[in-house]
């Protein structure tokens, strides 16, 4: 049996753990630089704030109805999201954490146990430890599992929040009941070509030849086919390390100088080798992408993109950055007024299999001083030591101006109770 428990509006909701007053309020989470929305409570949806919506649109709209606004607050909720997995994982020692509000919980063994009991615990340590509501459903494979969760929180007073789908009478009811389109793993494309040839709901699914599923949807679709008929095809999958690593940033204002971008490249060039080197990885090719204010109409516009495939793997801040800036030089256009930028690597081998060059290889002198710059960074901050590429001055600051505090990770911002 699998477990899939998720956070309710996760983001939302860790905002009223440490500001209780709005519970029950309506309230939105913008996304980086205070973009769009990425997160509404339930009071939210119910005035018809869609998903995505743009923050400069909707912005009226929110005062108006008394919708409470935030910035992403990403250290908060990392740190309550590893809060939750933490008091998951002493339920079973098989655990997929799925996404930052989501985990997969296997239940081997458990045969004598009763699972709607250890869902109703569940619920009653993550409440009650961290503050967060969370749904669970429980099912013989992982798809079901993802139906019964969907029915929990659908259905929190008929089902206290936890869902168990134990036999075949609930499992066809819980199918005739999703929409086609619901289904974990069936996207807008497929979903509109089953609804073409009468596929409604999931169990309309489940009752398609298993040949026409997989010459339509490919093995995916038929391995989401039998798990959806109780036949478990998906198991837990392994933490895996990035396949490709981007650095991408909008600016604040619009940039025609050269010297502007190719310091913001090589700086997230940099950022993109560090992240290499965290997990163990060397990247073969890089892409430097620039790009013009697309909302400006009024403005000539330019978007191009450059993918330099490398000579040798490599995590060598100093050489990701020069490649980076041979691929900014290849495309940058001067008469042109920039606005977004970006350093995307990628075709990643690991560091401790990587294979010599006859003619050219990363420079062995790189990775000790690589490993002494990550220490003191580690230890005084954050690119404290930089390339010369790089402005010592300049530090890149999202805009966030309804940030709320980091009440779990920043000392200063520690809720004080006085007694």
């Amino acid at each position: 049996m699998f477990a899939l428990v998720d956070c309710n509006n996760f983001y939302a909701s860790c905002q009223r753990v440490f500001q209780p007053n709005l519970v029950g309020k309506p309230i939105v989470v913008y996304s980086n630089n205070d973009g769009c929305v990425i997160s509404r409570s339930n009071e939210a949806k119910a005035l018809g704030v869609p998903m995505g919506a743009a923050a400069y649109q909707w912005e009226k709209f929110f005062e108006q109805n008394g919708i409470e606004v935030f910035s992403a607050n990403f250290a908060l909720y990392g740190d309550m999201s590893q809060r939750v997995m933490t008091i998951l994982n002493d339920f079973s020692p098989e655990m997929e954490v799925y996404s930052i509000d989501e985990a997969f919980i296997k239940f081997e063994g458990f045969e004598r146990f009763n699972l709607q009991h250890i869902g109703e615990s569940m619920h009653h340590r993550v409440t009650k430890g961290t503050g967060i509501p969370i749904s669970v459903g429980i099912a013989p494979t992982k798809s079901l599992a993802k139906v019964a969760n969907r029915i929990a929180k659908k259905f929190p007073e008929h089902t206290n929040n936890v869902y168990l789908i134990d036999d075949e009478e609930k499992r066809i009811k819980a199918l005739r009941w999703l929409k086609i389109e619901d289904v974990w793993g069936i996207g807008r494309k497929h979903a509109k070509r089953l609804q073409a040839i009468g596929v409604k709901t999931a169990l309309d699914f489940t009752m398609l030849d298993d040949k026409w599923v997989q010459e339509n949807m490919a093995i995916v679709g038929l391995r989401l086919k039998r798990d959806l008929e109780g036949k478990p095809t998906l198991d837990l999958e392994e933490a895996q390390q990035k396949k490709n690593i981007a650095i991408t940033r909008s600016f604040e204002g619009n940039h025609t100088e050269r010297d502007f971008l190719e310091e913001r490249i090589s700086t997230f060039a940099v950022t993109c080798a560090e992240k290499l080197r965290l997990q163990k990885s060397c990247c073969n090719s890089v892409m430097v992408f620039i790009q013009t204010n697309r909302h400006r109409v009024d403005l000539p516009q330019y978007n191009r993109n450059i993918l330099l495939n490398l000579q040798f793997p490599t995590n060598s801040s100093i050489e990701i950055s020069n490649f980076a800036l041979q691929a900014l030089s290849i495309i940058f256009r001067e008469g042109y007024e920039y606005k977004r930028a970006g350093v995307i690597v990628q075709d990643f081998t690991d560091e401790d299999a990587t294979q010599i060059n006859i003619f050219e290889n990363s420079d062995e002198r790189h990775k000790k001083l690589m490993q002494s710059i990550d220490k003191v960074n580690a230890m005084f901050g954050q690119q404290k030591i930089r390339l010369g590429s790089q402005d010592p001055k300049k530090t890149w600051k999202m805009k966030q101006e309804k940030l709320s505090p980091n009440y779990t990770t920043k000392l200063s911002d520690i809720i004080v109770i006085r007694v």
